[in-house]
């Protein structure tokens, strides 16, 4: 372990999934840490010279910045208390596998939402179902991805089943149903207070937002139906 930085600074942005990932992490591992959200349609010219791939989230260590999440989480890793990753070589890296694994799920979710057909829609759902059904196999008696241990794993798919709580509100797609062992990480993450706390209480009205401009199938299902979000009803218009 690293000595103590004096401070970290986190560039964000309030719907990405990436950056939830490191805030996850810092809460986890008790580190104090700044968070600033940029306009990711809008880029300030100084984040665009610290972020060489135009994305969030920046780590900015003691002014140093470092991009991307897995970099970020690794850095973490090596510098903070209370490590995440295991302590075995080889299951450190089964651990890093499924975080890619994590992030294959999370490029599917991504198509998803952007599907502009029946039939693409029905395809990338139909790669969400596959992935899901892969974990099913996986995964032990819970309730996280090892056992009673939180790990960088579940880090990573906290985000994940994020998504899914506004999904269904829209619609039943059948992507995680019938599959005990997922809905039960499902349910340890949504009450990991971690993960709840890594996104801003307005986070469900901005993804329903984000979704509504796509133009997609998805959006076109979310303009057909009725949301619930919060306490509230919204009719969509």
């Amino acid at each position: 372990m690293g000595g103590a930085i004096m401070t970290l600074h986190l560039i964000s942005h309030d719907l990405c999934p990436y950056v939830q990932r490191a805030v996850i992490s810092l809460a986890e591992k008790g580190v104090d840490f700044e968070r600033s959200n940029i306009d990711l349609g809008n880029k300030p010219d100084w984040f665009l010279a610290i972020s060489p791939l135009g994305k969030t989230p920046v780590l900015l260590a003691d002014g140093a910045p470092i991009f991307e999440s897995a970099v970020i989480l690794e850095y973490l890793e090596e510098t903070q208390p209370h490590p995440l990753h295991p302590g075995s070589p080889l299951e450190r890296a089964r651990h890093r596998a499924w975080m890619e694994f994590g992030s294959a799920t999370l490029n599917d979710i991504a198509g998803f939402y952007s599907a502009s057909d029946e039939r693409t829609f029905a395809a990338k759902t139909a790669a969400l179902r596959h992935k899901f059904e892969w974990l099913e196999g996986e995964l032990g008696t819970g309730p996280y991805f090892s056992g009673d241990r939180f790990s960088l794993v579940d880090v990573v798919f906290g985000p994940v089943f994020r998504y899914f709580d506004t999904f269904d509100r829209i619609a039943d797609f059948g992507v995680l149903v019938k599959l005990p062992k997922v809905g039960r990480w499902r349910r340890a993450l949504a009450d990991r207070p971690s993960v709840v706390q890594a996104v801003s209480s307005d986070y469900p009205h901005l993804l329903e937002r984000f979704i509504e401009r796509r133009g997609s199938r998805l959006s076109r299902i979310l303009e057909e139906n009725t949301v619930q979000l919060g306490s509230g009803t919204w009719q969509a218009r």
